[in-house]
């Protein structure tokens, strides 16, 4: 048996990016046994996922956290958080580890003087190279998304008017600079033609309400906060295409091979995050010839320029013309 950490600290996205890496592992390494470390709240995106063995949470107290860990016995660990945190992880097992190049020098590059040395590699083949020494390839079957038996929504429980079909429209994100502003998704309300359901957070509910009464459209479902991470993930897998800020939800759709639409804001795909082996006819829409932009590798609270161009500039009849098309 070879018994492998895998690190991984937060967050959605990034988290679900590593299940190719998980599955490769599983099913080309002779007597895997997989385990993978997070933070708490993020155990339910992992924890219906076949390739893994076990799934231990970060404390806050990371020594109680690496106690834990001592007692399992680990051959290998794969680091795919790469900070300080994973390396004092790293260090106190005092097992051989693999790192992930997070490339945050280039990053740096291309945020600060729009000098583009990035590689044209997706971050699941830079996680993937973490396991070169076991001769795990890249099976090119995507992400893997598992969603528990009883968080599945039936849609039953929605209105009758999405028994049809709907799209799924995703409004949050960690980052305000990634958002797509109401003002834009109103607009976007009016050109589609199909029945919609609003996707984010709870800290997204009174936003999503204020988008459904202002745009008068009566078939729009604001579900933001009203279901748990694995619900949100059944209403887009059930979704006939999906429209998503670059955000953790565009990696699950990509999981279950959505047709999704991307609208990118401060940051760009050539930073590496992109949709990873959506469903065809997936398209991003992106404001070019932008100075300022990408701002950030993350994103900020409000756009540092104060115009919010790479947001406010989007063409909402074309994003639209598209949703309707894949609908």
């Amino acid at each position: 048996m070879v018994k492998f950490l895998v690190i991984r600290l937060s967050s959605i996205g990034d988290i679900v990016l590593t299940t190719p890496l998980l599955r490769c592992l599983k099913e080309q390494v002779k007597d895997a046994e997989v385990h993978f470390l997070c933070k708490e709240q993020y155990i339910p995106i992992l924890q219906a996922n076949p390739y893994l063995d076990k799934i231990h949470s970060l404390a806050d107290n990371s020594q109680e956290s690496i106690r834990d860990l001592k007692t399992e016995g680990f051959d290998y660990i794969l680091d795919l958080q790469n900070n300080i945190r994973s390396l004092n992880i790293k260090r106190s097992l005092k097992r051989m580890y693999f790192t992930v190049n997070k490339i945050n020098l280039k990053k740096w590059l291309m945020v600060n003087f729009k000098l583009n040395r990035l590689p044209d590699k997706h971050i699941t083949d830079r996680y993937l190279d973490t396991a070169k020494l076991f001769d795990i390839k890249n099976d090119n079957k995507g992400l893997d998304y598992f969603i528990p038996d009883d968080e599945i929504v039936a849609l039953d429980t929605l209105p009758a008017t999405f028994s049809s079909g709907y799209i799924a429209l995703v409004i949050g994100a960690q980052h305000a600079t990634k958002k797509l502003p109401s003002s834009q998704i109103i607009k976007l309300l009016s050109k589609l033609k199909h029945p919609l359901i609003l996707i984010g957070g709870p800290e997204d509910r009174s936003n999503g309400d204020r988008i459904v009464k202002e745009s008068g459209n009566q078939q729009v479902l604001n579900a933001c906060g009203k279901y748990s991470i694995n619900q949100s993930a059944s209403i887009i897998k059930q979704a006939n295409c999906v429209i998503t800020n670059d955000t953790g939800m565009m990696h699950i759709a990509a999981a279950f091979k959505k047709q999704v639409i991307t609208i990118w804001g401060n940051t760009i795909r050539d930073f590496g995050m992109y949709a990873y082996l959506p469903g065809e006819g997936s398209v991003d829409f992106e404001v070019k010839d932008l100075k300022c932009r990408p701002c950030s590798k993350l994103g900020f609270d409000k756009c540092p320029k104060k115009h919010f161009k790479c947001m406010e500039d989007q063409n909402m009849g074309a994003i639209a013309e598209n949703a309707n098309r894949l609908f």
